[in-house]
């Protein structure tokens, strides 16, 4: 019997272990209100300016045609530049673990009318991506915002196609930021950007490339191992 139950225990624990690593980045997420108010700023008319995407998209390298996943895809800020890449026989893959958020989505689906954009609801470990089936899973300034980060990782690999890739895209901890202060990055950003890489490593992965897209921005790039 103890040898039975020992694996299960040991696999609670481990979940138990990283629940709520990210409680502090999160807190600006519990109510419909602070939904409303943090999709107002990633929507936000002058975030084209700061966040320069199309830069960033080129930088990174996309064929068209290709599948993306967008974790943690909020208002679906990026969700034009993939498809001006991608083209319409490529596929987006929208997912987030807000519905309030993909409903601004699906609002922009219907205007625009994308029709290979999928909105998928994820969940806090799982983000209930399909397998096998993604080129290049984008991860823009959300990985911070993972409760259960190697898990997920994991489950982000299992759903990369051969010679798929992961781009992660976040804020420096150590390094100004033109609208956080430094007392505000630390509690917000868990860890600087070599802390980040090593955790994805431990999921399973192999760093490819690594570069600055901004002052207080790095990406980092990688394959399953």
């Amino acid at each position: 019997m103890r040898k039975t139950l020992l694996p299960i225990l040991t696999v609670v624990l481990a979940v138990s272990a990283s629940a709520q690593i990210a409680k502090k980045a999160n807190e600006g997420y519990q109510t419909a209100e602070d939904r409303a108010r943090v999709a107002q700023s990633l929507g936000g008319e002058d975030r084209e300016e700061r966040q320069k995407p199309r830069e960033l998209l080129a930088s990174i390298g996309i064929e068209p045609g290709a599948t993306i996943a967008d974790v943690g895809t909020g208002v679906g800020f990026m969700l034009p530049y993939f498809l001006e890449r991608i083209g319409p026989e490529g596929k987006i893959y929208a997912e987030d673990i807000q519905q309030q958020f993909l409903d601004e989505v699906e609002k922009k689906k219907a205007e625009h009318s994308w029709s290979n954009v999928v909105t998928i609801l994820g969940e806090q470990i799982d983000p209930k991506l399909p397998k096998g089936e993604i080129d290049l899973a984008f991860i823009l300034d959300a990985y911070h915002h993972f409760n259960h980060p190697l898990e997920t990782m994991k489950m982000i690999g299992d759903s990369l196609a051969p010679n798929g890739r992961v781009v992660m895209v976040d804020f420096y901890r150590s390094r100004e930021h033109p609208t956080m202060s430094a007392e505000r990055l630390e509690g917000h950003i868990r860890k600087d950007r070599d802390g980040f890489k090593a955790e994805i490593e431990e999921a399973g992965f192999r760093m490819i490339r690594q570069f600055d897209h901004l002052p207080h921005q790095y990406v980092l790039i990688f394959q399953k191992k």
